[in-house]
């Protein structure tokens, strides 16, 4: 019986004496997963493109708010692009085929897009604070240029931390041959929580609720002042479509937290059930593709730079 337990055994490298055990799983479960995940990455990969292509093509979109979406668009395309097929992959296999260097490559570019959409969170709730809390002084201090230069410092900060997280992590051993894990300390997993996640989010949640209040109150006298029958100005009409569009981007601050806050919940357990780490691992990838989503929903001008995309007679003049 021992001798037919070994036979029927299957390992993830099976001419390595230290390789991991693959496990078995049924032709259609396989075939399901595979279909399912593809899906889901062809979807995140597609929706973000639109959003890349609508923020980048038409110049009527160069808008500081806009160019900070674009970027958040493209952490959550390369999700979809390179995350996605391959956590799949180590998913559905429970194996890592592809050798210690990419291993180590890949850890590193999966924390570089979570801390870069993170700060993107950031920079567009500093973004809409300003705009709706301080709109005389957004065109002053809020310009495009400013912000792209800001963007590139966030996406080379999120890389150099990710790089230097992983240089002093380096020195690790794996159970066995076939896996790809990072080994931390839990005194290293609270100190990146703390930098990673709750001081960014702690002033992201700060930000939007002086941001609602703010908006809530301008929308409400702006609404006061249509019932009554005076003219608004412009300035008042660009008021509140900024709270307008400050109570929408909290809309997309608050799904990320409802996809992130319970991983991070988990890091902190040490016995965590595999199923349920995979299933809070999937829910942050997922948020990748909801984004897009709540652009759709909310943004008229998304909507419109979508239907001249997609009818390709219309993509190449400018609009």
């Amino acid at each position: 019986m021992a001798y037919k337990r070994d036979h029927e055994t299957q390992y993830c490298f099976p001419a390595i004496n230290s390789s991991c055990i693959k496990t078995k799983r049924p032709t259609h479960e396989y075939n399901i997963m595979y279909v399912f995940f593809s899906l889901l990455s062809v979807w995140t990969v597609f929706l973000n493109l639109l959003v890349i292509i609508s923020s980048s093509h038409f110049k009527k979109l160069h808008t500081p708010n806009n160019m900070l979406i674009l970027s958040l668009a493209v952490s959550d395309l390369l999700v979809g692009l390179i995350v996605m097929p391959l956590e799949a992959i180590r998913l559905i296999e429970t194996c890592w085929y592809f050798g210690d260097i990419f291993c180590r490559l890949f850890l590193i570019i999966m924390g570089l897009l979570v801390s870069a959409s993170l700060s993107n969170l950031v920079l567009i709730a500093v973004d809409r604070y300003v705009a709706v809390c301080h709109p005389l002084l957004y065109p002053q201090k809020i310009t495009t240029t400013r912000t792209i230069f800001i963007i590139c410092v966030s996406w080379f900060c999120s890389s150099a931390y990710n790089i230097s997280v992983f240089i002093t992590t380096s020195q690790r051993k794996y159970t066995c041959y076939g896996e790809c894990v990072i080994m931390t300390t839990f005194a290293w997993t609270i100190i990146d929580m703390f930098l990673s996640f709750l001081f960014p989010c702690t002033v992201i949640i700060t930000l939007y609720l002086r941001i609602f209040y703010v908006a809530h109150h301008q929308v409400k006298v702006i609404n006061s002042l249509m019932r009554s029958g005076k003219h608004l100005t412009e300035s008042s009409v660009r008021r509140k479509s900024e709270s307008k569009a400050a109570l929408t981007l909290g809309i997309i601050v608050k799904v990320y937290l409802f996809c992130w806050i319970p991983y991070y919940s988990l890091t902190l357990t040490q016995n965590t059930v595999m199923t349920i780490a995979y299933f809070m691992l999937w829910m942050v990838y997922i948020n990748s593709g909801l984004n897009p989503l709540i652009y759709a929903i909310f943004y008229p001008w998304f909507r419109t730079s979508v239907k001249h995309i997609l009818n390709l007679s219309k993509i190449f003049k400018p609009v």
